[in-house]
């Protein structure tokens, strides 16, 4: 196992599942003809959870059925992903067929509903097929057990090149707190957010506010900075699970060395978010512009996402051409 290490936090090889506790797995159900299209992680116990949606009107089913279910006990065990359908743009069939998605999701892992978070890929405007996502779901079987956070992240992919992984741990009271990543995201990527879900696992224990305050905070900083072509999505989010099985105390702003896990979560969101933006469809290079003087960081965001939309920019830096007019 390589890693490198910073001043704060240790850069390791992993995904969602090398944090304590977290289990992840992907199979094909299907939906596509020939790739995995089915993604699932799970937790051994309830996780304190937050998440972060598009800004878009239109907002697709999964979405609305998680803000619903997360905004009960703001804690969830299990995730379920398929890619291939977005089940956006569907309507009310569309919001029962989240619903059902869901139902499924927690009646195989034998938790209650609210706990069950789902999310959705792929085309806009089709429904989703339930009867491949339940038989998908039927032919999990380890759930408990599984860390094959490699088929999870190749579950989640549509029209993605590559998987998209972090992790990172840390010393906190004295404990080793692990975070863990997994992305997708490749079209319509756009600020606010883009065609992505993102999904962030600690076995850290993080005070409920405290953990959405971050994720808001985090994600305006990273994935509400990546732009490609100018399109924003109906599926956006992302979601972060604390299970607290690392053993450290609650983690809040007062705590002594919340600076340091708050460091580690920003930079696994960065990493992810520019993984994001590297892989979008077409591109050969990753540009990244920092705003210096700027007279606050809404003139530095406009300054900044200005220049890595220009059609103009992008030219110039796909063909190696330093014209800077």
């Amino acid at each position: 196992m390589s890693s490198t290490i910073t001043t704060k936090f240790t850069i390791t090889d992993g995904g969602i599942t090398k944090p304590q506790g977290f289990t992840a797995g992907g199979l094909h159900c299907g939906i596509k003809k020939n790739r995995p299209d089915l993604a699932w992680c799970y937790s051994q116990v309830p996780a304190v959870s937050a998440g972060v949606y598009t800004e878009n009107i239109f907002k697709a089913a999964p979405l609305i059925v998680n803000q619903e279910s997360i905004g009960i006990e703001h804690k969830t065990q299990a995730v379920l992903v398929n890619s291939g359908v977005a089940n956006a743009c569907t309507g009310h069939q569309g919001l029962q067929d989240a619903y059902e998605m869901q139902r499924i999701l927690a009646a195989k892992f034998k938790i209650p509903q609210h706990y069950a978070a789902i999310a959705s890929t792929g085309v806009i405007g089709t429904r989703l097929p339930l009867e491949n996502i339940a038989r998908g779901v039927d032919r999990i079987t380890n759930w408990d057990q599984s860390k094959e956070f490699e088929q999870f992240e190749q579950a989640i992919m549509t029209t993605d090149l590559a998987p998209k992984r972090v992790s990172v741990e840390l010393i906190i009271d004295n404990k080793v707190v692990t975070i863990g990543g997994a992305a997708k995201g490749s079209g319509m990527i756009n600020p606010n957010m883009a065609t992505m879900l993102a999904f962030i696992t600690t076995d850290a224990a993080v005070d409920q506010e405290s953990l959405e305050q971050l994720l808001k905070q985090v994600t305006e900083a990273t994935f509400n900075m990546i732009a490609v072509d100018g399109d924003t999505s109906t599926n956006d989010m992302v979601l972060a699970l604390a299970n607290g099985l690392a053993g450290n105390s609650v983690l809040s702003p007062s705590h002594l060395e919340w600076d340091k896990f708050a460091a580690a979560f920003s930079y696994a969101a960065r990493e992810l978010a520019k993984k994001i933006a590297q892989d979008g469809e077409g591109a050969t290079k990753l540009i990244e512009v920092t705003v210096n003087n700027a007279v606050d960081i809404t003139q530095a965001r406009i300054i900044s996402k200005t220049i890595i939309m220009s059609n103009l920019v992008k030219t110039a830096i796909f063909g190696a051409d330093p014209n800077w007019g």
